[in-house]
């Protein structure tokens, strides 16, 4: 008898942690889906204004899904802002100051990861305390020392002075530090040089972090705003984010929202796509790069 009422008091244990088990799931789901709702709302909201005729988003009464849909608004914006020429600037300094940036953090990484040398470690703290710096701070004397060259309105001006991160060189040294240093040690003693094992060893080890880095880096290009509207802001080096400012806006003073709108659904596409496709070696890249210090 008493197993009896022990066995029957475990089933209802059992039941009992199932179903909180199952109002937990519910109630975590809930807040998944209400967070992903609050999240992508804008999105749709952006799409749906770029479908619309200039009447209808003007409207006291917003309506959800356009009346009449407008495909045109997408051509009209891909002419009115000339995207063609902002896409090709944008391209353009996104991949030089990507490929060098590149070349600069692997070959910092590995000098502060691997070779020794007086001053490393004060070297390094000094960097690192650099990035508690806000980025705003620096305008004013980047804007003064461009002046003096006469960088103004070109792409120098738009890809040499945010060549070097300091944070992507600390990410990239946390990987390397976690490759074995006896595979380094043996590589010198059969005389392979610094280069050749970077080249051989390193970096094929570290390719999720570099992925993670050419990722973001691509995407800081694609998204910056203030400095090149401050220093190259002339039809032939104005970037995306800056020529979509006030190429909407007509001779009234009136701006066509709803072309705007589609002009923004095509800018924001490619960088959509790149996390969608490539947000796995974003998320890898960056856990690989911080275990060891």
């Amino acid at each position: 008898m008493a197993q009896t009422m022990h066995e029957k008091d475990m089933r209802l244990e059992t039941s009992r942690q199932k179903i909180v088990h199952i109002i937990v799931m519910i109630l975590l789901y809930a807040f998944l889906i209400t967070m992903a709702i609050i999240v992508l709302f804008p999105f749709y909201w952006m799409i749906n204004s770029s479908l619309k005729t200039l009447d209808e988003y003007r409207a006291n009464v917003p309506t959800f899904w356009p009346h009449d849909i407008q495909f045109g608004n997408y051509a009209e914006a891909f002419t009115a802002a000339n995207l063609g020429r902002l896409f090709i600037n944008t391209v353009i300094v996104g991949l030089v100051s990507t490929v060098l940036s590149l070349v600069i953090t692997v070959l910092s990484a590995f000098a502060f990861a691997r070779l020794e040398f007086k001053g490393k470690n004060v070297l390094f703290a000094a960097l690192l305390a650099t990035m508690m710096i806000p980025g705003e701070l620096f305008t004013i004397t980047n804007y003064i020392t461009v002046m003096s060259l006469h960088w103004i309105n070109t792409y120098r001006v738009l890809i040499i002075p945010f060549l070097v991160s300091v944070f992507y060189i600390y990410l990239l040294r946390q990987n390397f530090l976690q490759i074995p240093n006896e595979l380094y040690l043996a590589a010198k003693v059969d005389g392979t040089s610094d280069i050749k094992y970077l080249w051989k060893i390193m970096i094929p080890l570290a390719l999720p972090t570099l992925i993670s880095i050419t990722i973001l880096k691509m995407m800081g290009a694609w998204n910056s705003y203030i400095w090149p509207r401050l220093v190259a802001n002339d039809a032939a080096h104005r970037l995306i984010t800056n020529g979509l400012r006030n190429a909407f806006t007509e001779s009234t003073g009136d701006v066509n929202y709803p072309v705007q709108m589609a002009a923004v659904a095509l800018v924001s596409a490619p960088l959509f796509l790149v996390f969608i496709f490539l947000r796995k070696y974003i998320m890898k890249g960056v856990s690989r790069s911080g275990i060891k210090g």
